[in-house]
């Protein structure tokens, strides 16, 4: 039973990771309750204090998600057409691989969303678009962060 727990706490936790990158899976969450099941069944015990800490920081990392991209549209100027472009282009990026990959397919969409639907210029849409993909960036960056850190924890106590 403990052998199981302990390979699917490893799978929970490079699961979190994937999830970090990919928009719709909960990465730190999963990477979190990965390390739940090495906390209940591992093999080195682990202090409660480091299950709570990393609690509050998949509780803090998860809330930044959703402010961090959207303050950055909002600085801007971005409106959250930008939001939503950047969104959608990441999904085009994942279906139509194109060079660049979803790096272009994300900044694309937030720039055509300013143009087409906010009915902004070109140039103030390219700052919007540049805006939203670095919010998502940077909200991609502390989840994947967060996330490593939790599997390292997992394969640390194992």
């Amino acid at each position: 039973m403990n052998v199981v727990m302990i390979i699917l706490a490893v799978i929970l936790g490079v699961v979190g990771i994937i999830g970090s990158i990919v928009p719709g899976i909960p990465g730190p969450p999963l990477s979190w309750v990965g390390l739940l099941l090495i906390y209940f069944f591992g093999g080195d015990p682990m202090s409660l204090t480091l299950l709570f800490v990393m609690l509050g920081v998949t509780i803090l990392v998860t809330v930044l998600d959703f402010v961090v991209p959207a303050w950055f549209t909002k600085v801007t100027g971005g409106s959250k057409y930008a939001a939503w472009g950047a969104i959608i282009g990441l999904f085009a990026g994942l279906i139509f691989p194109l060079p660049g990959g979803m790096i272009v397919t994300s900044l694309a969409g937030a720039f055509l969303a300013e143009v087409l639907i906010a009915g902004k210029g070109a140039g103030a849409s390219l700052k919007s678009s540049l805006g939203a993909f670095l919010g998502f960036l940077s909200g991609t960056g502390i989840k994947l962060i967060s996330s490593a850190l939790m599997l390292y924890y997992i394969i640390a106590y194992i």
